[in-house]
């Protein structure tokens, strides 16, 4: 018969420091994306938001390769998440672009920030449709992920920031970019997650070599190359989504 003292211990309840420390540093890179944007450099917001995504990357694999996943560090990520990748894309948008656009007139000055507002919202209902929903096939998200629309937002935005004077057309297509990838966050198409991938067996040479092209182009040009990068796996889902439903639609002979 077992007695007190031959039971087993109860698990103290606690915090996980590796993982946790991983989503505090993209909590502070998302954070500090905003502070650079205020003080007008938009080349740091950029790197630190593609610093966030790293963090945000390095934090969940931490966590499940020293099985420390915890429900509190679940949500603690999605609330970093939001910063990061909600708030922060948002922010630096209307601190590059809304004080330019409102000397077009008023009706432009509400439509930049509008567009920035909807970008943040469709973060939020993202990360909370990603929460309450069991992905069906792991292989593939529901919606453009938050990390790549928010890569694609501060891409287009470090770019653009090198131009002197973008004028009202260039003003539109970066406010365009960010209403864009708001809604392909709440859209339902299919995103592939590449957790099928292998990373730590056998890579076929032209692997290596697309893989050594893309580190080379983000060396020597950053923000074109994210941007691309990015850009392209955002627009491949969104056609591949497309051309499904148009051919769902076709009556069959």
């Amino acid at each position: 018969m077992s007695t007190p003292e031959n039971l087993p211990k109860p698990r103290r309840r606690g915090l996980y420091l590796l993982p946790n420390l991983l989503t505090t540093s993209s909590l502070f890179s998302g954070f500090y994306a905003i502070i650079a944007a205020i003080d007008g450099n938009f080349e740091r917001a950029g790197m630190a938001i593609f610093a966030a995504m790293i963090f945000d990357t390095l934090d969940g694999r931490v966590a499940r390769m020293t099985s420390t996943e915890s429900a509190f560090g679940k949500e603690y990520d999605s609330l970093a998440d939001m910063v990061s990748f909600g708030l922060a894309p948002a922010l630096v948008t209307y601190q590059w672009g809304v004080e330019r656009i409102s000397e077009y007139g008023q009706v432009w000055g509400r439509a930049g920030w509008l567009a920035a507002f909807f970008y943040a919202a469709c973060a939020a209902l993202r990360l909370a449709r990603f929460n309450v929903r069991a992905a069906a096939d792991k292989r593939y998200f529901e919606g453009l992920p938050s990390p790549s629309a928010a890569a694609v937002v501060s891409a287009f935005i470090w770019l653009s920031s090198e131009w002197r004077e973008p004028g009202l057309p260039g003003l539109v297509v970066a406010f365009t970019v960010t209403a864009c990838a708001g809604a392909l966050m709440v859209s339902p198409f299919s995103y592939s997650s590449f957790k099928q991938l292998n990373l730590v067996g056998p890579m076929r040479f032209a692997g290596a070599l697309l893989v050594l092209l893309v580190f080379i182009g983000i060396a020597v040009y950053p923000p074109v190359a994210l941007l691309t990068l990015f850009g392209g796996y955002a627009a491949i889902g969104a056609v591949q989504g497309i051309w499904r439903r148009l051919r769902r639609a076709q009556p069959r002979s």
